[in-house]
């Protein structure tokens, strides 16, 4: 039998679902937005969190559903994170080969180093810097939410690295399908360039597979290698920010943010790779994974606001614009050194 002391705890859990119903609503007319012929250009993950911004800046929501939309943003996301291990094995690393490897790894790290590096010239808050530095050296949205969970930023500061990243990534899937032909790349070296230096899958699929399948493939691959390195990244920015924390004193390993979502991540690659799910199971997560994504963006839209992300000022983006102009033209150098 249901107390009264009972009573108010159902209302906070029932207001709570009711975040979540929202958020899902938002997820789900973000994938079908995708469907649509022109519009589908853009992922649902992106569409998820600029639809969640607009119904949150527009829309009075209630404080009680808030809980379940920070829900939604933080331990759902966390799951999503882990499942997308399964779109990666450790075997397509190798089908790039060393070569192909060291230009995605070095693309990746001098693309860092120079974000964090302009972003303290720019004075770009030191947060926002990362989380900027992360989506463009690595794979864009995804790596702007999976590294926040180490950096700690704000909801505005996620949204900001995210709009920033989604702004230039599309700008590259229209650019460099024009650039082959002009800069003398081979199917396999563009296809390369486009994995190690654009930011979503999505856009470096749609732009490699202009220039024929060999390019397409090797686009893909190249891509999905740079997001493996996703995992060493974050653990590193919590090291990072454990030793800044400890200001000179001795690092306790204890202090130091392990996220064990990366971990499963990891761990998710590897049942990729020896096939221990069955491929209809597989299917079946892999297609849930993306409504757990657009779930958790859409939720980091409605927390984000647009008063917020107009004081951070025209500087992030001008620092996205520089790490993106770097990677283009770094992984292009790299490309032309190896191939």
């Amino acid at each position: 039998m249901e107390t009264t002391l009972d009573r108010p705890h159902r209302r906070m859990r029932d207001s709570a679902l009711w975040g979540m119903v929202l958020a899902a609503a938002v997820a789900l007319a973000a994938i079908g937005l995708h469907a649509l012929p022109r519009v589908g250009i853009f992922s649902a993950l992106i569409l998820s969190i600029v639809l969640g911004m607009a119904v949150g800046n527009t829309v009075a929501i209630p404080e009680a559903w808030r809980p379940g939309i920070q829900f939604s943003l933080k331990r759902v996301l966390r799951l999503a994170i882990i499942l997308l291990g399964l779109q990666l094995s450790f075997t397509q690393v190798g089908q790039i080969g060393v070569r192909g490897m060291a230009v995605v790894a070095g693309s990746l790290l001098g693309t860092f180093l120079f974000t964090v590096w302009l972003g303290a010239r720019l004075g770009v808050e030191r947060k926002l810097t990362q989380l900027i530095a992360a989506g463009s050296s690595i794979c864009g949205a995804s790596a702007v939410i999976a590294a926040n969970v180490v950096t700690r930023g704000r909801d505005e500061d996620v949204a900001y690295g995210v709009a920033v990243v989604t702004v230039f990534g599309s700008v590259s899937m229209f650019v460099y399908p024009l650039l082959p032909r002009l800069l003398h790349l081979t199917p396999m070296a563009f296809g390369l360039w486009t994995g190690a230096s654009i930011h979503e899958v999505a856009q470096v699929i749609a732009a490699a597979f202009q220039d024929g399948a060999v390019s397409g493939q090797f686009g893909t691959i190249s891509k999905l290698a740079r997001v493996m390195l996703l995992a060493p990244m974050v653990l590193a920015l919590g090291v990072i920010d454990a030793r800044r924390n400890a200001a000179g004193a001795k690092l306790n390993p204890r202090s130091i943010p392990i996220p064990w979502f990366v971990l499963g991540f990891v761990a998710m690659i590897g049942v990729n790779t020896w096939n221990i799910i069955p491929m209809e199971i597989k299917t079946t997560l892999i297609a849930a994974n993306q409504f757990l994504l657009a779930l958790s963006l859409a939720a980091m839209g409605l927390e984000t606001s647009f008063a917020k992300l107009k004081r951070a000022g025209a500087r992030p983006m001008l620092l996205g614009a520089g790490a993106w102009l770097f990677i283009s033209a770094f992984s292009y150098l790299l490309v032309r050194l190896f191939y």
